[in-house]
């Protein structure tokens, strides 16, 4: 069972991170060849089960981080091609830029940030799912 303001939360998030993946299928969705068992962008329901990019947030405590709590945000990109240490930093930087730019529509009653911490992209801020009222 998941708390409903959990939900709603996530479910803002993963449509923030369509738009990201959309963002960089659009810019970068040719640049290499897909994965041959990923299906063509646009043919499943889910853009995290098709295309060449699939992208997730996770929570993480922060222990051992420079920012703290968040969600760290992995960029996969499905293909059996090389793909250089300088150019994923470019669509990394890529979708960072995007998400701090939409954060504020996405959540715009909340703080939140999107930085590098070490080698992740992380998201972090005000977390919170609210208060719960006691009668």
């Amino acid at each position: 069972m998941q708390h409903p303001a959990l939900h709603k939360w996530e479910k803002l998030l993963k449509q923030l991170l369509d738009e990201v993946d959309d963002a960089l299928e659009d810019q970068f969705g040719s640049s290499w060849q897909r994965h041959p068992a990923r299906p063509e962008r646009g043919s499943t329901a889910n853009k995290a089960h098709d295309g060449l990019f699939d992208i997730t947030a996770n929570f993480s405590l922060g222990i051992g981080s420079e920012i703290g709590r968040g969600y760290s945000i992995d960029i996969h990109i499905a293909t059996l091609d090389s793909i250089s240490t300088d150019l994923r930093r470019t669509i990394e930087n890529t979708a960072l830029n995007i998400i701090r730019e939409k954060l504020p529509e996405h959540f715009p009653e909340r703080s939140l940030s999107i930085s590098r911490d070490g080698s992740l992209l992380k998201l972090h801020g005000d977390l919170s799912l609210g208060h719960s009222e006691t009668k």
